[in-house]
């Protein structure tokens, strides 16, 4: 993906491995050290004069980025990871404006831990079970995919700032899409100015690319180089490192973020990839049956950014299937797919599932029970006095069912996220009056919270569930789901209208219907100091069923 304008201050910073870049004129900035611990410390002050620095090593350069420098009143502690720099003399200089920059570069230090590492994911502001990167900003979900026994998000990540910039790939895994441990930033642009943007990684279990050493398939990831085109890049190590493909860009075409996508009954390569033309805005689908050689087949237009494609049973039976196409903004379109060319079935207009704060979503490849499981970028959840900026939505199990309309895309939360369930709150049978003072949920009192409620909604009455400050409302006259200024259609399904609720710091997820619709909201700080509430408008309101679960944190303690 590219860069996106954004209602935040655009902060933007990064880092770059570099093959070789002209050194600064002599009397630049500069500061001589031996690596000998792991990461250096670089102290961010958002809004400072933004830098670009760069790290050399016998007069080449190793790293080049843009970062706010302020070693006096940094907001964060931003780090590199310089492990293979052990033993080696750098140096570390300012190229460009340069004016009072001595006493910032006198402020990076070295260190074996990341910053404050005692109160990692223990941060007041720190999301405990959305994915956040420990530091700097993140968007897209990018190369998503299973390999021997983990789950594997590569993301865009800008290691040195705030705001977005000078993209990355950054990498966690996890065993059971939970809880998630991030290992540090996989992909690193070639050079300045030729980020590492959006893509998608699969496993190469015929090693038709031939990239394989070892025993294990290698993984393939495709993304977007901004100054080269679309790449190949492999891994022999679980995604720790990759290597490239010697003979990249493997297509060159004004466009971005490659979906790589097996096609059995070809028995070859399908990369969905957006293109980009002066009146149009669309998906291009190219073949391979090496990763390496790549034909153009065929273009959809309407489409921009960020593709995913996958097939899918409709309502379970597997003789009977649909193809799924999507793009950034989470429409999507039913169709057939021949392996060359998608064909929509579903309409002339595209349809929806998702709202809000979700953005440029993306599936995981080679998942060994066959679930489609997608995890969106929340954009603009933000998190203002963190060192991080931005989070993933929960993963969602994708699926097709027959619903009024016809064919149909639902999402609901993946069962896993059932381990973090503690205490239990329930009550049935309950009547929700307008002006009553039921308040079933008066006694919860948990800060991270997954409500399930079935309601019976009265023919011109609204429900609202007020959850710290954040309204979740449903409209029986409008047939319309909304949490704060989020809205969605939502019809009851034989009288009744089901809720599944996420509450974490910082957003709430709302699941509709079991998965008709998904909210994705953003709702600033909270806290367990607000109280969490029910009522009624209008007409009251049956309540068959109200279970709240206090949340345990995917973070180690």
């Amino acid at each position: 993906m590219r860069f996106r304008v954004l209602p935040l201050p655009l902060l933007a910073v990064a880092l770059i491995a570099s093959a070789a870049a002209a050194p600064p004129a002599a009397e630049a900035p500069h500061r001589e050290m031996t690596i000998t611990q792991r990461y250096l410390h670089l102290p961010v002050r958002n809004g400072a004069t933004k830098r670009r620095v760069q790290v050399a090593v016998d007069g080449k350069v190793v790293r080049d980025f843009d970062i706010e420098l302020d070693g006096e009143r940094p907001d964060f502690v931003a780090f590199d990871d310089v492990d293979a720099l052990r033993g080696k003399a750098v140096e570390i200089r300012v190229v460009g404006n340069a004016e009072g920059v001595g006493k910032a570069l006198e402020a990076i230090a070295q260190a074996d831990e990341i910053p404050d590492a005692g109160n990692l994911y223990r941060e007041a502001g720190r999301p405990q079970f959305h994915f956040t990167s420990r530091r700097g900003w993140h968007n897209d979900p990018n190369g998503l995919v299973w390999q021997s026994g983990l789950y594997h998000m590569f993301y865009q990540h800008n290691p040195y700032g705030w705001g977005w910039g000078n993209m990355h790939w950054g990498h966690a895994v996890s065993p059971d899409l939970v809880h998630w441990t991030e290992l540090g930033d996989a992909i690193r642009p070639r050079e300045y100015n030729d980020w590492a943007f959006s893509g998608s990684a699969v496993v190469d279990h015929a090693n038709t690319g031939g990239f394989q050493a070892g025993a294990s398939p290698a993984l393939v990831a495709a993304y977007t180089s901004t100054g080269r085109g679309e790449c190949i890049v492999f891994s022999n190590d679980g995604g720790r490192t990759f290597a490239e493909y010697d003979g990249n860009p493997v297509v060159k075409h004004n466009g971005r973020d490659p979906k790589l996508v097996w096609y059995a009954p070809g028995k070859h390569w399908v990369m969905a990839v957006y293109d980009e033309a002066k009146d149009k805005q669309r998906i291009a689908f190219y073949t391979s049956n090496d990763l390496k050689r790549w034909a153009l087949q065929s273009k959809i237009d309407g489409y921009f950014e960020c593709p995913d494609l996958f097939e899918l049973p409709v309502d379970g039976d597997a003789s009977k299937t649909r193809w799924v196409l999507s793009a950034a903004d989470g429409k999507y379109a039913l169709g057939d797919f021949d392996g060359k060319a998608f064909h929509v079935t579903s309409g002339p207009s595209k349809l929806q599932n998702r709202y809000g704060n979700y953005y440029a979503a993306q599936s995981f490849s080679d998942v060994p029970d066959g679930r489609r499981i997608q995890v969106g970028w929340g954009q603009n959840v933000i998190f203002p006095g963190m060192p991080f900026n931005q989070q993933m939505t929960l993963p969602a199990q994708l699926t097709l069912r027959t619903a009024d309309g016809g064919i149909r895309l639902f999402a609901e939360p993946v069962k896993e996220l059932e381990a973090l369930r503690g205490a239990k709150h329930e009550s049935n049978g309950l009547t929700i009056k307008p002006g009553g003072d039921e308040n079933p949920l008066r006694e919860v009192s948990g800060e991270l919270l997954e409500i399930a409620a079935e309601i019976v909604p009265a023919k011109a009455g609204t429900v609202t569930l007020d959850l710290r400050g954040t309204p979740v409302v449903y409209d029986a006259a409008k047939g319309e789901l909304a949490c704060k200024d989020v809205r969605a259609p939502l019809p009851a399904k034989d009288g009744r209208v089901r809720l599944r609720i996420f509450v974490d710091r910082g957003s709430v997820e709302v699941f509709g219907n079991d998965g008709r619709v998904a909210l994705s909201v953003a709702t600033g700080a909270a806290g367990p100091g607000k109280p969490l509430g029910i009522s009624a408008a209008g007409e009251p309101a049956e309540m068959p069923s109200l279970t709240v679960y206090e949340l345990k944190s995917a973070w180690p303690r």
